[in-house]
């Protein structure tokens, strides 16, 4: 018997980027997530307010984003998940609007990884690497 997916309820989908971007964390540092679907997500952030002694975005402001587009991607379509593993790899400093975006590329049946590419413009700022385990 063949199984097909079920198309996920799009007012679920609504609901879950409400509460992501109701949370705390989420309003303090003022990122927004624009698009979320199962194993997918883009959420935006201003530098401004976040910057290190340096002028740039401090890098835990860079790491928040990427693991806000993390959480949403793996927890979407009423599923629930919890990071086990993250890194990141900080490319170039950044000082205005960025975008993370997220994306699922592996799915072992027990956890999942997720690759998050934070932009500035069209300039790689970062990649965020996260396993999510399913609960």
């Amino acid at each position: 018997m063949t199984r097909h997916p079920v198309a996920p309820d799009p007012k679920v989908i609504e609901e879950q980027i409400r509460i992501f971007n109701a949370s705390e964390f989420a309003r303090l540092l003022q990122m927004e997530i624009l698009e979320a679907s199962e194993g997918y997500s883009c959420v935006t952030m201003d530098c401004a307010g976040k910057m290190n002694p340096g002028g740039v975005a401090h890098g835990g402001a860079i790491f928040s984003l990427a693991d806000q587009a993390f959480g949403i991607a793996a927890n979407c379509c009423r599923t629930h998940r919890v990071a086990v593993s993250v890194s990141i790899q900080y490319i170039a400093p950044a000082k205005g609007k960025l975008v993370a975006v997220a994306r699922r590329v592996a799915d072992n049946g027990t956890c999942d990884t997720y690759r998050v590419m934070v932009q500035e413009g069209e300039r790689p700022v970062a990649e965020f690497t996260g396993v999510a385990f399913r609960v």
